[in-house]
């Protein structure tokens, strides 16, 4: 499909949402002097943790934070921070944000929707799906590790090497052809299966795979398949614009100045294209909640392809030789003395994750407006979050998402 043809069905989608409802409000909650929202919670997981992890915004760690805990075990909605710095006006509960690698989670999830209706193998190789765009030397590589980042394919080249020239390389559009290229270009990082390296790469090859089974676009496929069955009205694909379409918060990144000084810079308006099938959705944390709960009920992908998603590959870490975090679309970190599954995602000025328990018992959704969204270390505030949530991690867990 052309680039041409792909951003005009984008745009009408991003149309289609435009004007979909705002965020449901907590159940019985009050709302504090930052905005947060609560409702008891067991135990486990108190409210006073929950909204330490959320309280002093805006901080030099982050300007704005919504999060939702859900589940059988209890229900709490936070919401802290500011709208932007210019104004410092209460950050709106409702905002679309930017999800980031989150969008693997769908793309996971329509292909294998695919696989289940037998319109795409997991065991056949990409290249005999697309001979045109993967040489033979991928000619191994197959859909499913594609999906668990076993592949071996490295990632392309963007122009940049700091924030500060990625900054200004923002309204650059990527194409996913283009993308691939550039990646197959260079040699295999190891042989196909016998290593997991977690890259973008495999997804966008991904959504390349799904255009060209389905004779559609990538984006109507995830809007048909996933966010229509389940009323996500404030999720979309931004196709090539730049902007957050409807009501958002504003993100920060921290940059150099011109004159040599160290700031925050708002980042909102950010072309996403590079992440396309991997990294570019726009949702609220009430759809991504709904999408997790249904998720794991088994209604997104249904009968046995389900169990892709939670089963880790037999392949250690290309950098660190730890054995696999990564499952289709899901990856896992043990917490609390239990398996918590879902993923994280990051854009400038964006950090968002979806977790959850295998039994949906206990799930957390949040967005968090970090000024170092893609930083090495994982932002505080989202940290707490998932400690608040979920508990302390087990020393011998492999690290995840």
């Amino acid at each position: 499909m052309n680039g041409t043809t792909r951003t005009l069905l984008a745009a009408a989608l991003v149309l289609g949402v435009a004007a979909g409802p705002s965020v449901v409000p907590a159940t019985a909650g009050t709302a504090s002097s930052t905005g947060s929202t609560t409702s008891p919670v067991s135990a486990s997981s108190s409210t006073a943790a929950l909204d330490a992890a959320i309280a002093g915004l805006p901080s030099t760690d982050a300007t704005a934070a919504l999060a939702r805990v859900g589940g059988s075990e209890g229900v709490w909605h936070g919401t802290a921070g500011v709208h932007d710095l210019r104004t410092n006006r209460p950050a709106d509960p409702g905002a679309r944000f930017r999800a980031g690698s989150v969008t693997k989670v769908f793309t996971a999830a329509v292909a294998l929707q695919l696989a289940a209706e037998g319109r795409l193998d997991l065991d056949r190789t990409a290249r005999s799906y697309l001979p045109d765009l993967i040489p033979a030397a991928y000619d191994r590589v197959t859909v499913r590790q594609l999906l668990n980042h076993t592949h071996g394919i490295p990632a392309p080249d963007f122009p940049g090497t700091t924030v500060e020239e990625w900054y200004e390389n923002r309204f650059v559009v990527h194409d996913p052809e283009d993308m691939v290229r550039s990646a197959t270009a260079k040699r295999p990082e190891f042989a196909p299966g016998t290593r997991q390296h977690y890259l973008n790469i495999g997804y966008t090859v991904t959504g390349l795979l799904i255009e060209k089974v389905t004779g559609d676009s990538y984006e109507h496929q995830v809007a048909a398949r996933v966010l229509r069955p389940l009323g996500l009205r404030d999720t979309y694909s931004p196709g090539t614009s730049p902007r957050i379409v409807g009501p958002h918060n504003h993100g920060y990144q921290t940059m150099k100045r011109a004159d040599g000084t160290t700031g925050l810079r708002d980042v909102s308006v950010w072309n996403s294209t590079d992440g396309w099938a991997a990294g570019d959705i726009v949702s609220t944390t009430a759809d991504l909640e709904r999408f997790t709960r249904a998720l794991f009920a088994g209604q997104v992908v249904r009968g046995p392809l389900l169990e892709e998603m939670f089963t880790l590959p037999d392949a250690p870490d290309f950098r660190s030789g730890a054995p696999a975090a990564y499952a289709v679309g899901l990856s896992m970190k043990k917490l609390g003395g239990r398996e918590v599954w879902g993923k994280t995602g990051g854009r400038w000025g964006y950090n968002a994750a979806i977790a959850s328990t295998r039994d949906g018992s206990r799930t957390l959704v949040y967005s968090v407006n970090a000024t170092d969204a893609k930083g090495q270390d994982m932002n505080k505030v989202a940290l707490n979050l998932m400690l608040a949530t979920f508990g302390a991690p087990d020393r011998s867990a492999a690290p995840g998402a």
